[in-house]
């Protein structure tokens, strides 16, 4: 019950923000569209939507380490969270209260994002519902970089972070605009060290109907969720303890 109310309130939290709500479900299918529309217009075939659409749905999901630092670095800067350091509640109640509002935002943020590239002429499949669900790994590696730097660093260098530097990081390493076998050499072995081309690959893979290779990128974003998760755990109960 505390971790449910807990997480109620965060969601009201960040509806109170709904300009970067917008912003963060609106830019994907900008640019979705904004691509879709280019490889209309050339004559080779450079922004496919099977490929597209699943990497922009990765990139889509960037936003929640963004709505979930924020939120977490400004329940620190206000003093919140001190107050409610004496409550019952341990930090994976807090942490669980952060995770569990943007969880379901970033399902359906895939949706939306798969769905729209439906309209554009994705053929309509069974395989849809399977790249949604191969995207949930990387939502919560997403959130759980978001409370790894909310617990860190103040609000405006989250925004810094997770706002600039992180989509940037994601839209090159994974794959989005180009194969990274193009490059080769040391970018595609560093790429492929990160969790980011594997998550975008898990949903190729699974709209591709590509079962096989699918485990694989599976359990790489599995990994580095957890480890992010864990590492977001232990630093904000030290941060509790030290305060």
């Amino acid at each position: 019950m505390r971790v449910k109310a807990f997480a109620v309130r965060n969601l009201k939290e960040l509806f109170r923000d709904p300009l970067t709500l917008f912003f963060g479900l609106a830019f994907p299918l900008v640019l979705l569209l904004l691509m879709n529309l280019i490889q209309r217009n050339v004559p080779v075939h450079v922004f496919e939507l099977n490929t597209l659409a699943p990497g922009i749905a990765l990139f889509g999901l960037t936003f929640m380490a963004l709505f979930s630092g924020m939120l977490l670095a400004r329940d620190r800067s206000s003093a919140f969270l001190s107050r409610l350091a004496a409550s019952p509640m341990t930090a994976a109640d807090f942490l669980l209260g952060y995770l569990l509002p943007l969880l379901p935002m970033a399902v359906g943020q895939s949706v939306i994002c798969l769905g729209a590239a439906v309209a554009l002429g994705l053929p309509l499949s069974w395989k849809l519902p399977a790249a949604v669900l191969s995207l949930i790994p990387s939502a919560l590696l997403f959130i759980a970089l978001g409370l790894l730097c909310g617990t860190l660093l103040s609000d405006k260098q989250v925004g810094g972070i997770c706002g600039a530097l992180l989509t940037n990081v994601t839209a090159w390493l994974a794959g989005i605009w180009f194969d990274l076998s193009l490059v080769g050499g040391a970018f595609q072995k560093v790429a492929y060290a990160l969790p980011f081309v594997h998550g975008a690959d898990a949903a190729k893979a699974a709209l591709a109907g590509d079962w096989a290779a699918l485990p694989g990128h599976l359990l790489w974003v599995s990994i580095w969720a957890a480890v992010t998760m864990t590492a977001a755990a232990a630093l904000f109960r030290w941060k509790m303890v030290e305060h």
